[in-house]
């Protein structure tokens, strides 16, 4: 492994960077929902008056967000996030107008859950346990706390919705899954289970439902 470059203090060797629609309202959600500092230093104006750069602190890492130009792309950010309580960012975010996509879940001893934020931006809220063993097999159980993932699925199974959804490209590496173990030629499905399912289909739905806020206004 290649030594790890010097960083600023606060930021990590990859950081995250958000184009919104509404900085400073994502800017408010995020610190509400996430518990994230905002850094009054960093906060930058461009001639306009919006937002060319600001930082977040969220725990070891710094996010940076900035307003879309009116001439910019939608470009929905997926962000993954290591937090201490799911349930309860879930219930900040849903309270302020996220959308959830995911309901928690384990995943491989962890708990794993998404939400859609009021600019369309997707996050992955993940509760990391230390001391479960990471089986990648599949064939463990759910792990006691994850939540009752069925509680926020379709009235479609996990199955049936990855089923309807069959032929499209999907994301199945959540967290770095033992391929070789399966077989070169084999797919997730050699270690699929009703959760993982439940997961992979509702990263589909939660794709098809970012939309650009402003054609949604």
């Amino acid at each position: 492994m290649t030594a790890i470059p010097p960083a600023p203090a606060g930021s990590n060797t990859v950081n995250p960077f958000i184009v919104a629609e509404g900085a400073a309202d994502l800017i408010d959600f995020i610190v509400e929902v996430f518990g994230a500092e905002d850094v009054p230093e960093a906060r930058t104006l461009d001639e306009e008056g919006q937002i060319l750069h600001s930082e977040l602190r969220i725990g070891d890492s710094t996010l940076t967000v900035c307003d879309r130009k009116a001439d910019w792309p939608f470009t929905p950010a997926l962000t993954r996030v290591y937090v201490h309580d799911v349930d309860a960012v879930l219930a900040r975010a849903e309270k302020l107008g996220g959308r959830i996509v995911t309901r928690p879940t384990d995943f491989f001893g962890d708990t794993l859950a998404r939400f859609q934020d009021p600019s369309s931006n997707l996050w992955w809220v993940y509760l990391h346990d230390p001391d479960a063993a990471q089986d990648w097999s599949g064939d463990g159980g759910t792990a006691e706390g994850a939540g009752d993932w069925q509680a926020g699925a379709q009235a479609e199974s996990g199955a049936e919705a990855w089923q309807a959804h069959a032929g499209t490209d999907s994301e199945v590496d959540e967290g770095g899954a033992d391929w070789a173990a399966a077989g070169a030629d084999a797919d997730w499905h050699a270690f699929s289970t009703p959760e993982l399912e439940y997961i992979n289909a509702t990263l589909h739905e939660g794709m098809r439902g970012l939309r650009d806020p402003r054609a949604a206004g």
